[in-house]
């Protein structure tokens, strides 16, 4: 299969367990057990997570059928059974796909049984998810890491990708929460926003710190330069380009459009009309912004564990 194929599976298999584990973790956090046991909040998010865990297995299988057959030097449709299982029990891919199957089915049966146990299904896919999310450290340059030094460089993977996770998926909440089709979410949106700013600070820094721990793992200090001539390196510079930039999305959501949106609901609220609609309209729009440079950092991020650090040639 084609490197763009592959690059397309990965982005795929990370935007989905990110989307998964971020909107499982917004429902605790950002809303309380009576809302959370309440349909026309949470209905838009629940049916998300269904379609998501469905989708996360069906591309996790896909992600996992590729890489044996380019393991085996064939086609995806050349590829047999008994060679599958063989890789899948012989290798540590094979074990992570495993328990990211079983952490993705579970967190789908969680989905599911929300309409009876709401607060249980929310905490039991909580767990499920993250679990699913952590598996991914051994689909890059982490997984290819031995010893110490590999134990050390996972952890900080599964630790940059949670933190990420948390990040997406409340992004990706607070845009369902403003949907015109959800009037009871604004003021929901508006209060978790403002609970969102000591999470989201302390998952920036969580990426920040982990960021530069994989970069000493992968590259090293003394080898930047060599790495910037490569493609790893610039991809690398155009993903901290897009961290700086959602920085400043986050900032201006903040300190700027929540602010308005608070003042516009409550102004609503006491006039009894609808002039919040067009706060709402604005800060939705920005979150968009934010969460597709999201999703293209997590494009970047499928692109660059294909590649060698010092060269232009895939792993």
């Amino acid at each position: 299969m084609s490197d763009p194929a592959l690059i397309g599976i990965r982005f795929a298999l990370y935007a989905d367990l990110m989307l998964v584990a971020g909107l499982a973790a917004f429902l605790l956090y950002a809303l309380t057990r009576d809302e959370r046991a309440s349909p026309a909040l949470t209905d838009r998010i629940w049916r998300a997570e269904r379609w998501l865990c469905a989708a996360g297995l069906l591309v996790s299988a896909l992600g996992m059928g590729v890489l044996a057959a380019s393991m085996q030097d064939v086609g995806l449709l050349a590829l047999d059974a008994q060679s599958f299982q063989d890789i899948v029990r012989q290798s540590d891919a094979g074990t992570a796909w495993l328990y990211r199957s079983a952490a993705l089915a579970a967190a789908l049966a969680a989905s599911i049984w929300m309409r009876r146990w709401p607060h249980a299904a929310a905490m039991l896919l909580v767990a499920a998810a993250m679990a699913a999310v952590a598996t991914l450290a051994w689909s890059g340059h982490a997984g290819a890491s031995e010893g110490a030094a590999g134990i050390i460089h996972r952890v900080g993977d599964i630790v940059h990708m949670t933190a990420a996770a948390v990040w997406i998926g409340a992004l990706a909440a607070f845009v369902l929460l403003l949907h015109p089709r959800c009037p009871e979410g604004a003021a929901i949106a508006a209060r978790s926003l403002e609970q969102f700013s000591t999470i989201g600070t302390i998952c920036v820094l969580l990426i920040a710190g982990t960021g530069l721990l994989n970069g000493q793992m992968i590259i090293g200090a003394q080898n930047l330069g060599r790495s910037l001539a490569a493609p790893y390196g610039q991809l690398l510079l155009a993903k901290l380009a897009l961290f700086a930039l959602m920085l400043a999305l986050a900032a201006a959501n903040r300190w700027r459009f929540t602010l308005a949106l608070g003042a516009a609901i409550a102004q609503a609220e006491a006039s009894r009309d609808e002039n919040s609609s067009g706060t709402i309209a604005t800060l939705r729009k920005s979150l968009i912004v934010e969460a597709t440079a999201a999703f293209t950092i997590l494009a970047l991020v499928a692109w660059l564990g294909t590649l060698d650090p010092f060269g232009s040639e895939g792993m």
